[in-house]
């Protein structure tokens, strides 16, 4: 009886660790899709440059994360008719959370700063990384 108790638990944590991984794997594509939506509505032009992380190594994704989200704040709307939009959007990414901070010896200021639009290609670029 004992076994057969300890048998069905060691199943019950096996199927819930394997539950957990594709709803993060759906949460991250999910985060992928807005920010390539974010991309068509973002202003492009006479904005100010964003500290752009780009292939930041495995202890550092917390970092780079963190910039993006903290840059995601800076972008502007393409025109206001997309104003509503673009401001959930970047709510939705905002929102986002890396569950890894590791340690990494970079800060947000000691990457090259880009347009929005390369910004976010490398933010999609991350996140893509992630999925995998």
């Amino acid at each position: 009886m004992e076994r057969m108790i300890i048998f069905y638990m060691l199943f019950f944590c096996c199927s819930m660790a394997l539950t957990a991984a594709p709803h993060k794997i759906a949460k991250y594509k999910q985060l992928f899709k807005t920010i390539k939506l974010l991309e068509t509505t973002v202003k492009d032009k006479d904005v100010e440059l964003l500290h752009t992380p780009e292939n930041p190594v495995d202890g550092c994704l917390f970092t780079a994360v963190t910039c993006f989200q903290k840059g995601t704040l800076k972008l502007q709307p393409e025109n206001s008719q997309v104003n509503s939009t673009f401001t959930q959007t970047v709510k939705v990414l905002k929102r986002f959370t890396f569950s890894n901070p590791g340690k990494c010896e970079s800060s947000c200021e000691s990457y090259e700063k880009k347009t929005p639009k390369e910004f976010l290609k490398s933010f999609a670029k991350l996140i893509k990384q992630v999925i995998r």
